[in-house]
């Protein structure tokens, strides 16, 4: 089977933090496990690189617009490439790459007739001289009276435009809006309503919140959208006419799932076999305030097209995550970097936290106690424990050698239920839940290790030693086989130690066979650093 997993593309005006990360890992389990599973796999992401927040930026800093986005770029594949993140291909919406595909992609776009051309009042600051990209007006939401940015409403999930605000206002200096006319190219959404109702309805393995959001903004009423934008950064609009503008951020960076994966898969039959009609799964890796661009505004691109583009089949969007109780604000500066928790902490550890407190259907909280807390009970505790115990003894007792035995027949059921349960659960998006019937298996094995007490065993009981540590070493084998997805690290060191493949099925670890030493998996870490880091977020 051709799988496609879809990462939302980060914005490039500032650092990773642990919000962009819990919203995005899922689609690393997603595709770790497909590869397991010998099925064709094709991940990819990347840096959304344009848009007038950044060129702001630049020049605040004296720098070029590319030279901030650059930046961050390099960061972020540096930091998605220590969390183990399995991409593909990871791009950049600066690249010749995208930018040759978008304006292709554009070009066929504008010949539908669901692209019309408006003259259109835009929201323009008089006193910065310029007109004023949606996320930097900011004034009171038409539906909920609540104050927003003028994209889409934090409030009521609402997609906006600026010109509809109430008393809008310009972010960057406070002066009033003005509405200044131009003309612009818009796709007609409510053309294409019928086939977006039909793709919700029939959204089997979409995340609730993705399906609740989606209806709610078909039985609104869908609004035609901008295709084009009068901003200085970003991608030229290939027509004649529109010289002086580009092309809106939104109707360029999502086309970067396309764009991406022709680059990662490097032949355009491939291609054609993963995006054109239905011979492919796709699976989209967001937050739930991407998904009406995912569910709503994509499908429409792809419909407009008029190139059969496959649709999207399982949208994996998560809630929000917030810091210490707190909402994470990067104006602020108050967030847990990605690029200073990796110089601390084991990145499998952050992985597990991430994905085993994940805000998969509801809001969760990130703390450092709760973070070293279950570093320490679950990791080093429950995992790192059992395997220790079990591969010294092994060392100590049988030579390194792994002793003869026949396997429990309870233990062999639960491992082949586990191999099924949790790759359903992957499946259908439901992460932490795959993970957590893992470690309870854990904690069962650890029960059946002190049960069995093969420390007293050995002297009284020889055979029945034997089996117990048998059977403990072909758990071990089959839990990093099932980890590897989650915390492909510690996984890789196991799977090393023992000289077995990860294909994902059971597995079996003959007797005699010798066992290399292996590192320390986990390391316990001192309590002290729960109150040193928050000291360290609050002073920051």
């Amino acid at each position: 089977m051709n799988v496609l997993i879809n990462g939302a593309w980060v914005y490039a005006n500032g650092s990773l933090h642990i919000g962009h990360i819990a919203s995005l890992i899922s689609g690393d389990v997603i595709a770790r496990y497909y590869r397991q599973n010998g099925d064709n796999v094709c991940y990819v992401s990347g840096s959304d690189c344009y848009g007038t927040p950044i060129s702001l930026k630049a020049k605040s800093e004296g720098k070029k617009p590319c030279e901030i986005s650059e930046y961050y770029h390099k960061e972020f594949t540096d930091c998605f490439n220590q969390l183990g993140f399995s991409y593909d291909y990871y791009g950049k919406t600066t690249s010749k790459e995208h930018k040759g595909f978008v304006k292709n992609f554009h070009n066929k776009l504008y010949k539908s007739t669901s692209v019309i051309e408006k003259k259109v009042e835009q929201a323009y600051c008089n006193k910065c001289h310029e007109y004023l990209p949606d996320r930097f007006v900011e004034g009171i939401c038409p539906e909920c009276g609540e104050v927003t940015r003028g994209d889409q409403c934090d409030t009521c999930g609402r997609i906006l435009e600026p010109e509809i605000l109430i008393e809008g206002t310009c972010t960057i200096c406070g002066e009033k809006i003005s509405l200044k006319e131009s003309n612009h190219l818009y796709l007609k959404l409510k053309d294409y309503k019928e086939e977006l109702t039909e793709l919700v309805n029939q959204s089997v393995n979409w995340r609730k919140n993705a399906i609740d959001f989606t209806n709610r903004y078909l039985n609104e009423g869908l609004r035609d959208r901008a295709l084009t934008r009068n901003i200085s950064w970003g991608i030229d609009v290939p027509k004649k006419g529109y010289e002086d503008k580009k092309i809106y951020i939104w109707a360029e960076n999502i086309l970067g799932y396309l764009s991406s994966s022709k680059e990662a898969l490097q032949n355009d039959e491939l291609f054609n076999e993963f995006w054109i009609g239905d011979n492919s799964l796709h699976y989209y890796i967001h937050g739930k305030d991407n998904i009406p661009f995912h569910t709503i505004i994509l499908p429409s691109l792809l419909l407009a097209s008029n190139e059969n583009y496959h649709l999207p089949d399982r949208i994996i969007s998560s809630e929000y995550l917030t810091l210490e109780h707190k909402k994470i604000s990067t104006s602020k500066n108050y967030a847990v970097w990605i690029k200073d928790i990796l110089d601390r902490y084991n990145p499998d550890a952050i992985r597990y936290f991430l994905i085993a407190n994940g805000p998969e259907k509801r809001d969760t909280d990130f703390s450092y106690r709760e973070f070293i807390n279950r570093n320490n009970s679950e990791l080093l505790g429950a995992y790192g424990n059992f395997v220790n115990r079990t591969l010294v003894f092994v060392q100590k007792y049988y030579n390194g050698k792994v002793p003869t035995g026949t396997i429990n027949k309870e233990i062999k059921q639960k491992l082949e239920d586990l191999f099924k349960n949790v790759g359903n659960d992957i499946e259908i998006g439901n992460i932490k839940n795959g993970l957590e019937k893992i470690f309870d298996f854990i904690r069962q094995s650890n029960k059946y290790f002190d049960y069995k007490k093969p420390w007293e065993t050995r002297n009284s009981d020889e055979i029945d030693c034997e089996n117990t540590i048998y059977n403990c070493i072909q758990i071990i084998a089959n839990i990093s086989v099932l980890l590897k997805p989650f915390i492909p690290f510690s996984s890789d060191k196991v799977l090393d130690c023992l000289d077995i493949s990860d294909e994902w099925e059971v597995k079996w670890v003959k007797s005699k066979k010798v066992i290399k030493q292996i590192n320390i998996l986990f390391e316990r870490i001192d309590k002290k650093a729960i109150d040193e880091e928050y000291k360290r977020l609050v002073e920051e």
